[in-house]
């Protein structure tokens, strides 16, 4: 499964490429915002440290806002992957999109039917929200099942980035459940190195070493 590093901020996505756990990146208007940095700006300064896929959220939702926004984007440089939200002028970019072969990502996805539209539609990949979905009391992980079944039946090759990442049981969730790739914000990278009998196996190693 790949990881998906969740920030549009250089020196932290860095830090995950030095550690070899940034298959792609994710941004939005709000991550974005705290760089401080226009989006054009902001994505032109991640493509200049990686060729791995950067997601860069149009912010119009027409479909000729999302066309202009996104041709804009798609220009910073190959690797750019235009981020759509799950609407009907959405999917109409998106498909005028896949026939120009310019990768892009339906986002808000929160059930199977908007899967299946957006797959059928060429998106490269959806982004499935489970921590939203969870906040409403409903099984968000059951939908990332549901759309890799479905995906595999038919035999799609959209691909499913699990997003909306609140604790390292939604990343061992997600690898359960046959997604191809996760977003982790920063935060979250330490948490998923922790485990207590790793930090008691270090101490007593060290305390051997010692003797």
């Amino acid at each position: 499964m790949q990881i998906f590093i969740d920030s549009a901020d250089v020196e932290q996505i860095k830090q995950a490429i030095e550690i070899g756990l940034c298959d792609g990146i994710t941004t939005n208007p709000t991550l974005i915002a705290k760089t401080g940095k226009d989006n054009a700006k902001a994505i032109a300064d991640i493509c200049a440290i990686t060729d791995v896929p950067v997601n860069a959220e149009t912010v119009g939702i027409s479909y000729n806002e999302i066309i202009e926004e996104g041709s804009a984007l798609a220009d910073i440089a190959s690797n750019v992957v235009i981020k759509i939200p799950m609407t009907k002028g959405g999917l109409r970019a998106v498909a005028y999109f896949a026939d120009r072969e310019v990768m892009t990502t339906v986002t808000l996805i929160f059930n199977l039917n908007q899967a299946l539209l957006a797959a059928k539609a060429g998106a490269s990949y959806i982004a499935p929200f489970v921590g939203r979905l969870d906040d409403i009391s409903s099984e968000g992980m059951e939908i990332i099942q549901e759309i890799a079944q479905v995906y595999e039946y038919y035999e799609y090759p959209t691909e499913i980035v699990v997003a909306s990442v609140r604790s390292p049981m939604h990343v061992k969730q997600a690898a359960l459940a046959g997604a191809d790739a996760i977003t982790v914000p920063p935060s979250l990278i330490d948490k998923l190195f922790a485990h207590p009998l790793t930090d008691r196996g270090i101490e007593q190693f060290l305390k051997d070493a010692g003797k």
